[in-house]
């Protein structure tokens, strides 16, 4: 993995913030893990309430942040330690093309 690449994508993705807090889920320690497998990056995302009501919303984000860095094509998003984590993982890594 290009360090330089992941570094645009940890930079990429830290411009979104808690909702809540005002801060970025890098800081906050929301993003646990960013991947790189080629042009895949697979991020893990933690929120700090298992109820939170915003994590579908920053999860989202985190992939639109993450697919806008040059040489990234596909962002599988993982959210874990959800009460709804299946739902919104299907939800957000959902191929819009239906395929």
């Amino acid at each position: 993995m290009s360090d330089e690449l992941y570094d645009k994508v940890r930079a990429a993705v830290s411009n979104v913030n808690d909702p809540h807090m005002g801060v970025s889920i890098v800081e906050m320690g929301i993003v646990q893990d960013i991947k790189i497998d080629g042009t895949t990056v697979k991020v893990v995302i933690k929120p700090t309430n298992p109820g939170c009501m915003s994590v579908a919303r920053m999860a989202a984000d985190a992939k639109a942040h993450a697919l806008s860095v040059d040489g990234i094509e596909d962002v599988k998003i993982s959210v874990e330690g959800h009460a709804m984590a299946d739902s919104i993982n299907e939800m957000i890594n959902k191929n819009p093309s239906g395929k």
